[in-house]
């Protein structure tokens, strides 16, 4: 319990911290907004009619499983801030499991974007796109585990950074060319050879595929729009999320052991 305790305690902490926040919470909501509308409403109107599927959904999809990835990812910034405040070490001095610590702020970082995500949905209604109460049930465990596995990708990238401004300046240079090789606002069936290969190592790839793949399930744009299948989506992103954690969590630990 004292463990379970202690990683509630921390997300608890970082969920706070958000709410409290008042730039974060306007920016962490208006970037998705003009994404969706402005990249996904424009796409629509050029190519919609040749693509043979609506492209504000299909940007609304994939700029969701984006945000969620990101937010959880980038939240874990945090991490280097406590650890310059010496506020890390208090908590490694603790009797508890660092992975209880790690998790913890994994936890409250996807609770974070999840918030994020709720909003991302209502402007999407808002905007038009069709959106089932099935389809919302189906996208939130797709939601959780975008969240989990971008966490524990932040911490992995997050370990082997010294300072939080090497981190603010690493992670749009890792982030932005995901957005493309992902495939968030535009097809990525055919790419050469040497982009399909950097796509395939994307981790944010698989989390827009696995959003794209249980939402136009049963729907005849299916084929045009999903890479993979939900099996091999699901697999892929569960053996990234146990490998970005554990070894995340086993660098950045030895890393405070070594300040």
């Amino acid at each position: 319990m004292s463990e379970l305790n202690a990683t509630l305690t921390i997300a608890y902490r970082d969920t706070l911290k958000f709410l409290r926040d008042r730039a974060r919470l306007v920016s962490t909501f208006v970037f998705p907004f003009i994404f969706i509308g402005i990249v996904g409403g424009s796409l629509q109107a050029n190519l919609g009619e040749g693509a043979g599927y609506n492209f504000l959904t299909f940007t609304f999809t994939g700029v969701l499983a984006m945000t969620l990835f990101q937010s959880s990812a980038m939240g874990i910034i945090s991490l280097i801030e406590d650890r310059e405040n010496d506020f890390s070490q208090e908590i490694f001095v603790s009797p508890i499991s660092r992975y209880s610590i790690i998790l913890g702020k994994i936890l409250g970082e996807s609770i974070v974007a999840l918030a994020q995500g709720i909003g991302i949905v209502g402007f999407a209604l808002i905007i038009g796109v069709s959106i089932s109460a099935t389809q919302i049930a189906v996208l939130v465990p797709v939601a959780i585990a975008t969240c989990l596995v971008g966490g524990a990708f932040g911490i992995i990238v997050l370990s082997n950074l010294g300072s939080q401004r090497a981190a603010q300046q690493i992670f749009p240079f890792i982030m932005l060319p995901q957005y493309f090789l992902s495939g968030i606002f535009n097809p990525i069936q055919v790419l050469p050879f040497y982009m399909d290969v950097l796509s395939r190592v994307s981790p944010m790839r698989y989390a827009v595929d696995l959003t794209r793949d249980v939402f136009y399930a049963g729907q005849a744009e299916y084929s045009q729009v999903v890479l993979n299948g939900l099996p091999h989506n699901v697999a892929v992103m569960f053996a990234m999320f146990i490998s970005f954690f554990v070894g995340g969590t086993f660098l950045f630990v030895r890393g405070e052991r070594n300040r």
